[in-house]
């Protein structure tokens, strides 16, 4: 992400503690926070995706993908 776009999520966050963000600005802010997060998880993601484990046999294995579980509704958690 750009140092612009940080900069930004960072002045409209101290403008939240001194006022109420106009709808524009709280607009602004969320698009550019689910921005941020999505890259940050892309990072982790190929992170843990060459992340390797060895175990107490000593063989080197490959992180898995943690699968979702259902809930007792049928949803995935």
């Amino acid at each position: 992400m750009e140092n612009s776009k940080i900069s930004r999520i960072n002045e409209l966050a101290r403008l939240a503690k001194e006022r109420e963000l106009t709808a524009e600005e709280l607009a602004e802010r969320d698009a550019l926070r689910k921005e941020y997060i999505a890259e940050w998880r892309r990072g982790a993601e190929q992170v843990l995706d060459n992340t390797y484990v060895i175990g107490p046999d000593g063989v080197k294995r490959k992180l898995e993908k943690k699968r979702k579980e259902e809930g007792a509704d049928g949803k995935a958690e």
